[in-house]
């Protein structure tokens, strides 16, 4: 029946997107192995810690997060939110990150919001993305490259984010391009609408890329007991890696702002070549308009005024007296 809801897939039951989540033990030294949410879970090594992902809208996940958080810590992990950022308590830290959802273009990037709970030996992410396919974890389970620490997890999750911004940055560049060939060719209408419509894409990337970049810088620089030194080398490298995706965004943002100059000089050249023919124009047809003005006014006494020819005269007059003044302002290079 078309009322009936829809089954959730075996895909999503798998990586815990239904139900209580997924839960996965890292043995700190590049291992690990899942675990169903009903089974016994084994002692975490004590180098090692345990990851538990779920549906941030999933019922039983929310239920189980005020279980084990209580019920202010539960819904910060689950209430949506705008930025990104990391708060820290005690010895615990939350994370907040956005990630640009799969197959995204760059004027619509679709935001997918992930919450990170850190404490020792236990990682908490709340999300309606797909955390386990997002960081390959299918591929962690046959080798010995599973992340090591809690930060080193983050570190990934940062550095997944910013492979999923790259090829989009690179997209907004050539189309940059496009609106400078476009200003080029003086098709300048044009250029102006595709400018300003890049503009604002360029402004909700960073938006999106520096807050995350001060999440990670904050996360490395405050006192957690459980972290190393090199789980903040790690954070680090994935903070200067989201600072370099908005160092580009700030390149094609100053770009973008010269372009935009060069369309208003553009048009401002434009504009005065206007007027310079319609000050040329004045000026050839003012005397003329003058001499006309004058022989055409109903008193007597006006030259030729009972001549047969006075008028071809007249216009023989005008006409060698307008191509002097073309001729003038060609020479003087007026226009």
């Amino acid at each position: 029946m078309d009322g009936a809801p829809k089954q959730p897939s075996d895909r999503a039951l798998h990586n815990g997107l239904v139900g209580v989540g997924a839960v996965l033990v890292f043995d700190g030294e590049g291992g690990m192995k899942r675990y169903e949410p009903s089974e016994t879970l084994p002692v975490v090594p004590p180098r090692g810690f345990k990851l538990v992902v779920g549906n941030s809208k999933a019922p039983e996940f929310k239920l189980w997060l005020r279980g084990e958080l209580g019920e202010f810590n539960s819904g910060l992990l689950t209430s949506p939110t705008s930025r990104s950022r990391c708060t820290v308590m005690d010895d615990r830290a939350l994370v907040m990150l956005r990630v640009v959802r799969p197959g995204a273009a760059p004027h619509d990037i679709g935001r997918q919001f992930l919450t990170v709970w850190i404490e020792k030996s236990r990682v908490i992410i709340a999300s309606e993305l797909n955390i386990l396919d997002f960081l390959g974890m299918s591929k962690w389970e046959q080798s010995v490259h599973a992340p090591v620490s809690p930060a080193d997890l983050i570190a990934r999750l940062a550095l997944r984010a910013t492979d999923r911004l790259e090829p989009l940055i690179e997209m907004l560049g050539d189309r940059l391009d496009e609106v400078e060939e476009t200003l080029i060719t003086h098709r300048t209408e044009k250029a102006q609408d595709n400018l300003e419509h890049l503009r604002r894409t360029l402004i909700s990337f960073r938006r999106l890329v520096w807050p995350q970049r001060d999440a990670l810088t904050t996360l490395e620089i405050e006192d957690l007991s459980f972290f190393s030194d090199r789980d903040r080398l790690r954070l680090r490298d994935a903070a200067m890696r989201t600072a370099r995706i908005g160092e580009e965004l700030q390149a094609l943002s100053e770009r973008a702002v010269l372009v935009h100059e060069e369309i208003v000089d553009d048009r401002a050249e434009q504009m005065n070549r206007t007027m310079l023919l319609l000050a040329a124009v004045t000026v050839v047809f003012s005397p003329l308009t003058l001499i006309s003005g004058m022989l055409g006014m109903n008193v007597s006494g006006i030259p030729f005024a009972d001549h047969d020819g006075a008028f071809w005269i007249v216009c023989l007059i005008l006409i060698v007296l307008a191509a002097t003044l073309v001729w003038w302002m060609r020479r003087s290079r007026l226009f």
